[in-house]
């Protein structure tokens, strides 16, 4: 490279760099049981359950670069339910590997059907590639989005659909700092 490994900003990098990539491989060491904690409740409920704008970071397997997205996820319960929490611990557990989006969005899809065997599953998700915005194509606008469609998801359009529709929309779900604004503001005029 042409560097000097002695000046005092490089001096430490390969101890952060190990350290950085041993968080960003973590997932090869999670255990998804573990990571559900027991959160598998039997609940009588049998319709849509989505969870969707889950952030993620991930390196690609090929070149060693970030890509990074949002995730959505949704199942259709047949007898038990996650606990919320826990299905973006799951993408974490997934996406702290050496990855491609396709195995990753699969991987997601059918832990979920393992373990809780749903009606259906669907995850999508939507990436930038690092590996195809800052080398190779290098086209910095593009993104990747893959899908994976189990059980109702896969042999119903109408279903499918739905998830589809639903995750296009943008909630304004008001954030913990917005609410105790609005709790702040509402009280004040009393």
């Amino acid at each position: 490279m042409g560097e000097n490994p002695d000046r005092e900003g490089l001096v430490n990098t390969p101890e952060r760099v190990g350290k950085s990539l041993r968080f960003l491989t973590s997932g090869y060491k999670a255990d998804v049981d573990k990571v559900l904690n027991g959160a598998l409740f039997n609940v009588d409920y049998s319709e849509m359950v989505i969870v969707k704008d889950i952030d993620f970071f991930s390196l690609c397997e090929h070149h060693l670069l970030p890509f990074f997205g949002r995730c959505h996820i949704a199942y259709i319960p047949r007898h038990k339910v996650i606990g919320l929490s826990k299905i973006p611990r799951l993408v974490d557990v997934f996406s702290r590997r050496l990855q491609i989006q396709e195995r990753l969005t699969n991987e997601i899809a059918q832990t979920i059907e393992r373990k809780i065997d749903p009606l259906g599953v669907a995850v999508v998700m939507e990436a930038t590639h690092l590996c195809m915005a800052m080398r190779g194509v290098e086209k910095q606008n593009s993104f990747a989005v893959t899908s994976a469609m189990l059980g109702a998801f896969r042999n119903s359009a109408r279903t499918r659909n739905e998830f589809l529709e639903l995750i296009k929309h943008r909630c304004t779900v008001p954030t913990s700092g917005t609410l105790s604004r609005v709790l702040e503001e509402d009280f004040a005029e009393r």
